[in-house]
């Protein structure tokens, strides 16, 4: 079998993690997870997110580049939750957007990100999540983690436009958007069906085009 390296991207509360978790049972690919639990800048972070931001976010990059290589080293397939371009173009982005992260932390941070990705293997598919902000706030509540509490329609609305922005110019490798609102692929096994289908055709590079036929 054909090797695969799989990245998934999108906002907080799209449905990254369960998509990660079925694809990898559903298709037999390791897989990996945002480090969370583990993470021993969170808490000091979200006590004073301008003197630790730097330091969260170079954690996060050296944890989920030494991830992407381990896996990208393996002869079996793997799919990771959340890719590691997130990191720089999205959340250390709306850091410095925010004021919480300095001018110099934020180059000096870009400088090893952008020396870091540059010797990384590119994946084989990005596969980007959307769902309107509303829909990601009804998601997040229902999960009811307490660390995510604060977050708000605006800071959610905020990462989506640098979503956008990221994925106008994305082109390390293919990239199969999917919309998550009206999908239940945790519940529906015909949904699920239906996104290991886009994938297995992106990745082979099948993809049908419809046309309308004429009146």
């Amino acid at each position: 079998m054909v090797k695969r390296l799989i990245v998934v991207a999108g906002n907080i509360g799209v449905g990254k993690t369960s998509l990660t978790e079925r694809i990898g049972a559903r298709l037999g690919w390791k897989t990996a997870f945002e480090s969370v639990s583990d993470n021993p800048y969170l808490p000091d972070f979200y006590a004073d997110m301008r003197t630790w931001s730097f330091h969260l976010q170079i954690f996060f990059l050296g944890h989920r580049a030494k991830q992407y290589l381990e896996l990208a080293s393996m002869p079996e397939s793997a799919i990771l939750d959340r890719s590691i371009y997130e990191d720089a173009y999205i959340f250390a982005r709306a850091l410095h957007h925010l004021d919480n992260l300095n001018e110099r932390d934020y180059l000096s941070y870009r400088r090893v990100f952008d020396l870091l990705v540059s010797k990384l293997p590119p994946p084989d598919l990005l596969i980007y999540l959307r769902a309107p902000v509303s829909v990601l706030i009804k998601r997040i509540q229902r999960r009811g983690r307490a660390i995510e509490s604060g977050i708000s329609a605006e800071y959610l609305s905020l990462l989506d436009s640098f979503y956008d922005d990221w994925m106008q110019n994305f082109d390390i490798c293919p990239v199969l958007t999917i919309r998550t609102d009206d999908l239940d692929f945790v519940n529906k096994a015909r949904h699920l069906d239906i996104v290991v289908e886009r994938i297995q055709d992106k990745l082979t590079g099948r993809e049908e085009v419809v046309f309308p036929s004429e009146a």
